[in-house]
């Protein structure tokens, strides 16, 4: 299954990993449409990231990691730090103030990569942007 994600004026499509994060994807595809604001990551380096509180969205560890490649869409339910979903558009290290989350990555955007670059600068320099996440 495919997720649209629009962030500012750039689409995505990323390909959810059922497979790998069946709870992650379950949980985030009931919340849909998932809308705020992408802010800049204060430590993860080049990643946009959106607050996930408000969701409640409670999961388990799967598929988790510290190190996503860009595109590599992570969501942590919390614990340490925030609820969130990671968007790494560059070179990232998943944390927060207090060391290395690990992040459930649960789907990886496959359509509109090239933009990714575009859309961390707009954030980086242009500050919170409009997202909303939704079936595609």
């Amino acid at each position: 299954m495919k997720l649209k994600i629009t962030i500012g004026k750039h689409c995505f499509k990323a390909e959810l990993h059922e497979d790998k994060a069946p709870e992650t994807c379950r949980l985030i595809l009931k919340e849909m449409p998932i809308t705020g604001k992408a802010i800049q990551a204060r430590w993860s380096g080049e990643a946009a990231w959106l607050q996930m509180d408000p969701y409640g969205i409670e999961t388990p560890q799967e598929n988790a990691t510290s190190y996503p490649g860009p595109a590599q869409l992570l969501y942590y339910p919390g614990g340490v730090s925030e609820k969130e979903i990671l968007i790494p558009y560059g070179s990232s290290i998943f944390a927060s103030k207090v060391g290395l989350l690990p992040g459930n990555h649960f789907a990886t955007i496959t359509e509109g990569v090239e933009e990714l670059g575009k859309m961390g600068q707009k954030v980086l320099w242009e500050g919170a942007q409009e997202i909303t996440i939704e079936r595609a």
